[in-house]
Parts: C-alpha cells; structure tokens; sequence
C-alpha cells in the first residue's frame, strides 16, 4: 500500500426538507385543519479515527463527499426522511485542518474518537406547526436549511514513542530492523528510506513503537532533498534518537546540522528530549572511537551513547536510555490517582 501522508478532501452536508403546507380534506370531517408535515434533516459529515489504517491513500482516489438532503414534509403530519451521514474513516494520528492548512479543527489521536465536520440542515417546519388559536388555518411553511460546504485537509503524523533523526546512511533503517520486526529498505546509497517506517520494539519486558523518517540534509527546511516533509511524524514522540555515522570524517559538522534543521522546522520539536548515539562503532579502531566521541560530546552539548546497528554492540543500552525517557513522559501524561479515603 502506498503511503500518503496529505490529502485535500471536499465534503458538504445535506440540506433540511422544505416544510409541507396540506389540509386535512376527509368526507363526514367538517374541521378537517392543517396536516403539513416536517422536511427531514440533511445528512451530516463526521470523521473517525479506525484502526488497521496507516496512510491516508483513500482520499487521494476520491476527494469529494457529500451527505444526501433531507425529503421535504408530506400531508397527514407525516415527517420527510433524514439523509444519512457520511463518516470519512481516517488512521488515529490524523490533524483534521482548515482550508488555509494553518486552523486545527480536530486531533484524531485515539480509535474510536469522532469529529463533526459538516452539519447537515434542519428540517423546515410545515404548516402544522403554526397552527395557533388565532391561525387556523396557516398556508405557510418553511424551506430547509441548507447545508454546509467546507474544503479541508487531512494530515497524518504518525503515533510513535521515539523518533529515529540522522544524515542519509547514519544506520537508522539497519538500527530499527535490528530492534525490531519491520523491515525497512536497507542500502548504501542517501534516500534509501523514502517513506516513515514504524517498529515495535521490546526491552527488559517494556515495549515501544518506533519511527524511521527519511534522513534530512543540510537545507532541508529550504526544501533540499526530501526536505522536512516528514518532521511531522515524529512530532508526538517522547524521545529523539540522533544516530551519527561514526565512519564520518566530520562528526560534529554532521551533528549541528540535524540540530539546526529542527530549530528551522519547530522550536517545540528541537526541545523534545533527545538521545545522541555515534554509530558504526564496528568499524573503528578505540583511539579513533574515543576521539571521534568526545567531538560528538561537544558538538551535542552533552553525553553521547555508542552502539552498532549491525553488530549489535552497545544497542541494549540505547534502547534502555530510550526506554526510560519514554516511561518518565508516560508517567507524567497519567492523571495523578490518590488513594481513597474516608
């Protein structure tokens, strides 16, 4: 299945019935009166986040969806037909947003969670209803009211407790099919990784989804490359992990770039916890290992953690670090349970 992560959908409710002006005309019934029923409401538009979804590829195939109108009113007080609401079945994680891409309408991060996006028209009343004891026999009725026509767009951003950031080639695809069961691409050219990839990945019986996006370049926020496109995946992550080649011959150099494409792209991204890991270690000797590491400590302004995605050497102790990052944020995002007390 195609992975699409954007998408513009037009969507309108159905308009209200038009109220119904009738008489009661019945042989032997002197009075017969006002019979005119109600017009129907108009159908409405609703999103919902479903499970089993993961790309918004749907909607690249049809973009326009419009609820039916309400049938108008009919004699003997009889009430027209509603129209039935459409519900456009989104992947939890989906921003529902305004036509200027800009207005959030809705965050669609659970299953199960629905949102009303365009609201179908009431019905108009018939003559029945303004029937009083100085109008006996009204002749008037109302129209329905109309429906609601929007333009929006969907955009995904991936659910995942820690996001995978580096240069093209820094290991990220080799790191998440070794911890896990995805199956990335795996090649030694830049851009190998085209689309966000997501792994499960378990760690002394805890257990964490984790993302792969496309390796950024110098520029990215200008839009070289693949650009920031997908920076928005790992927006909702706990943690940050930023895999440096330790084969490079200008670590810290690789280093501030990742760091100065998300200043570019969010200051609240650039904030979120982060995790430096020099990769590769297999293929370096300790002398160069030691101070290929104390240059990544300057350039990160703080720790730096070694491993080899391929060997495997020092992966257990990342994953823990990332583990306990992402235990902290899920402890602090529980509501605070008190014991009960008489």
């Amino acid at each position: 299945m195609k992975f699409l992560d954007l998408a513009k959908v037009h969507v309108r409710s159905g308009g209200g019935g038009a109220g119904c002006v009738s008489f009661r005309r019945e042989k032997f019934i002197e009075f017969g009166g006002p019979d005119g029923g109600d017009g129907g409401h108009g159908g409405s538009v609703w999103a919902e986040a479903v499970a089993g979804l993961n790309t918004l590829i749907d909607f690249r195939y049809q973009q326009h969806f419009f609820a039916r109108n309400g049938q108008p009113g009919m004699g003997s007080q009889r009430t027209g037909k509603s129209g039935e609401d459409i519900v456009l079945k989104v992947p939890a994680g989906t921003e529902i947003l305004d036509e200027d891409e800009e207005t959030l309408i809705a965050d669609l991060t659970e299953v199960g969670q629905r949102v009303l996006l365009a609201e179908g028209g009431n019905g108009g009343w018939g003559n029945l209803r303004f029937k009083s004891s100085t109008n006996r026999a009204p002749s008037r009725a109302n129209p329905g009211q109309e429906g609601v026509e929007r333009t929006l767009w969907l955009r995904l951003k991936l659910i995942a407790d820690a996001g995978l950031l580096g240069l093209p080639n820094a290991g990220k695809s080799t790191f998440l099919a070794a911890v896990s069961n995805a199956r990335p691409k795996i090649a030694d050219y830049p851009f190998t990784t085209l689309v966000p990839n997501l792994g499960v990945v378990g760690i002394d019986g805890k257990e964490f989804v984790m993302a792969d996006i496309p390796g950024l370049i110098e520029g990215a926020s200008e839009g070289r490359g693949l650009g920031d496109m997908f920076l928005g995946h790992v927006e909702r992550c706990a943690v940050l992990l930023h895999l440096v080649d330790g084969t490079s011959s200008t670590i810290a150099k690789d280093c501030k770039t990742i760091l100065r494409e998300l200043e570019a792209y969010s200051g609240a991204l650039a904030a979120k916890p982060r995790i430096t890991v020099l990769n590769k270690i297999d293929a370096l000797d300790q002398r160069t290992l030691a101070r290929r590491r104390r240059s990544l400590e300057a350039a990160a302004g703080g720790p730096v953690l070694t491993m080899s995605g391929v060997s495997k050497a020092g992966v257990p102790e990342v994953l823990r670090a990332l583990a306990a990052v992402i235990a902290g944020s899920r402890a602090a995002a529980e509501p605070e349970t008190r014991p009960w007390r008489p």
